[in-house]
């Protein structure tokens, strides 16, 4: 009989009828040519009904049996490239010199969108319209994407920049911009949301997904990456909040910690299945304020300039210039104001 330490390993070379080279058990210094049934895995039998849970029982395979998926590894060096290039002497190389910065932001762009380009080739295979592509012309159509989103780059660096001033316009304790740029999470959840909104509008949503998703970790911070957010957009704290898919957001809105911009209901189709895409989310006009805890649900509009008390629970309308607290609402007075008060 074969030596065997009941190992993956040498299992592995069981099933393939071929010899294994040496293993020495690391607590071990020997052991009899005798295997120990008591100490063995029962490999055979798990990797067996593994396959049938992947194969047949609970499949979770992809329908076209895609296997080559984005990477979570090379979406984090993108990230941290195109922020590198957006805010080189935060983020990039500490000896960048007015000589050099431009050259730094070339090569770092350079070697970012072709990691790009290869990620969203990866992701456009998962779309229904392109499971038929062929090959060569996925990838120009996932070049032409990460070209195009490219170009967007300064348009996202000034929406970042008004997204920081807001920053450091509405939060008392903060000294100066690059105490915000390197210490905010906000401001770290709100640039991985930019990028991956263009790249969601783009048509690249599941690429836009796991970018959102990696500030989520990072940050607590959960903005799905449908979300129209309009300039100088404040998260402070930041811990907890969640605006979902198909929240619209205008210019000037500050938020607190824990705050819900979330669905009321879930309409389903015929077979139990619930019906995508719609729109479910608030809609926040402008120069709104929404305090910590605050939790606001369905299309509902909140008036332009309201403020949302903390812990408020709220699943209608306010008309501009609301002053909503739990248990009371204290209307606007402008023409969209109704004539008598209602619960929040």
């Amino acid at each position: 009989m074969r030596e065997c330490d009941g190992r993956f390993s040498c299992f592995m070379a069981d099933m393939q009828n071929t010899p294994t080279p040496g293993i020495v058990p690391p607590l071990e210094t020997s052991r009899d040519n005798t295997r120990d049934t008591a100490q063995e895995w029962g490999l055979a039998h798990i990797v067996a009904d593994l396959r049938q849970s992947r194969e047949e029982l609970h499949r979770t395979r992809h329908p076209l049996g895609i296997r080559e998926l984005p990477s979570r590894e090379a979406i984090v060096k993108i990230v941290n490239g195109l922020r590198s290039a957006l805010f080189p002497t935060h983020y990039g190389a500490p000896d960048l010199t007015d000589e050099s910065v431009d050259y730094y932001v070339g090569q770092t762009l350079e070697s970012t969108l072709r990691l790009l380009h290869e990620q969203i080739r990866r992701a456009l295979r998962f779309l229904p319209e392109h499971r038929d592509t062929d090959d060569a012309t996925l990838s120009a159509q996932a070049f032409a994407i990460a070209r195009e989103f490219g170009s967007q780059l300064p348009q996202i660096r000034a929406l970042l920049v008004s997204d920081i001033q807001a920053a450091f316009t509405g939060d008392p304790a903060a000294q100066h911009v690059t105490e915000i740029l390197l210490c905010y999470p906000g401001v770290w959840a709100m640039t991985h949301h930019r990028l991956a909104h263009a790249l969601h509008k783009l048509g690249v949503p599941l690429l836009a997904r796991f970018i959102n998703e990696i500030a989520h970790s990072l940050t607590g911070i959960d903005i799905h990456p449908g979300a129209t957010i309009g300039p100088s957009f404040f998260i402070d704290h930041g811990t907890g909040v969640v605006i979902g898919e198909t929240a619209v957001i205008g210019q000037h809105v500050r938020v607190y910690q824990a705050v819900t911009l979330g669905a009321k209901s879930f309409p389903s189709m015929s077979d139990g299945s619930l019906v995508k895409g719609n729109a479910r989310h608030p809609i926040v006009e402008d120069d709104v304020v929404i305090y910590a805890g605050a939790t606001i649900l369905g299309r509902v509009t909140i008036g332009k300039g309201s403020v949302i008390g903390g812990n408020v629970w709220l699943t209608h309308s306010v008309p501009p210039g609301s002053n909503v607290s739990q248990g009371k609402i204290r209307e606007g007075s402008g023409p969209d104001a109704p004539g008598n008060g209602f619960g929040a």
